[in-house]
């Protein structure tokens, strides 16, 4: 910014931050969000690229079907309204949420003031967002709105229903239980496929492809408790160190 103060107006002035800036993005982090799932799923599906693309289909339907049947199990075996990860998170929030010191100066309904050793929050609970972001970006009640809830409710039941009504639907239960509810076919035998005969009289000729010479690489890797050996270092006989030979060592030099 200092070696390029008209760039710096720019982005201060001129651009809302929330273009430019992921701490002021207003929706769900695109990174944590989207990228870290897609990057899960290539991992799961490692040994998998190797294969026909129909078996890769088949592969995927197993293993999908497999974790769909035992999250659905695990989740569908309680009697909880959020699934159990978000009710934990809740929980940490509203012993946290305990320590707060909450005030309306303007009493305005549904705006509330949040304190806690020198840190300053504001909470709309209409618009159901907070100027910590918490509560915008993860759609789940935080310390900072169960505070607000608090206030507004009081220590009664109507303050643990409206903790699950601030929060996202897509933490409940039947949401969870619902995304995991269908079916995944899987690929049925070649001989069995039905297809239009202009498909099979055209004929599709591979990709023109470049073999390179020598042994193809292939990534290994590493299983559950699987650990590489390290590469070998060059080791100093006079010194005993490692990272230089004796040709190159300070004490043989000085000798």
């Amino acid at each position: 910014m200092s070696k390029c103060p008209e760039a710096a107006h720019v982005l201060e002035n001129v651009l809302d931050f929330e273009k430019w800036s992921r701490a002021h993005f207003p929706g769900n982090r695109y990174d944590v969000m989207t990228t870290n799932i897609a990057e899960s799923l290539n991992s799961i599906l490692m040994d998998e690229r190797e294969y026909p693309v129909s078996y890769i289909f088949n592969s995927i339907a197993k293993k999908f079907g497999e974790k769909f049947r035992e999250r659905h199990a695990f989740v569908g075996g309680k009697e909880n309204i959020f699934v159990p990860f978000a009710e934990r998170i809740l929980r940490d929030n509203k012993s946290a949420s305990d320590s707060l010191y909450v005030c309306n100066p303007n009493w305005v309904l549904n705006e509330y003031t949040v304190f806690r050793n020198g840190v300053t929050a504001k909470v709309n609970l209409l618009e159901r967002s907070c100027s910590c972001q918490k509560f915008d970006l993860m759609k789940m009640s935080y310390d900072h709105a169960m505070a607000a809830l608090r206030a507004k409710y009081g220590d009664g039941e109507d303050y643990g229903n409206s903790i699950y009504d601030y929060s996202s639907p897509i933490y409940k239960a039947e949401s969870y239980l619902l995304a995991y509810s269908e079916a995944i076919n899987v690929v049925p035998p070649e001989a069995e496929w039905t297809m239009p005969q202009e498909l099979v009289d055209t004929k599709i000729s591979p990709p023109p492809y470049d073999p390179k010479l020598g042994r193809k690489k292939v990534k290994h890797t590493k299983g559950v408790g699987e650990t590489f050996k390290s590469k070998r270092r060059n080791r100093c006989s006079i010194c005993k160190k490692f990272r230089h030979k004796i040709t190159t060592c300070r004490m043989g030099i000085k000798s």
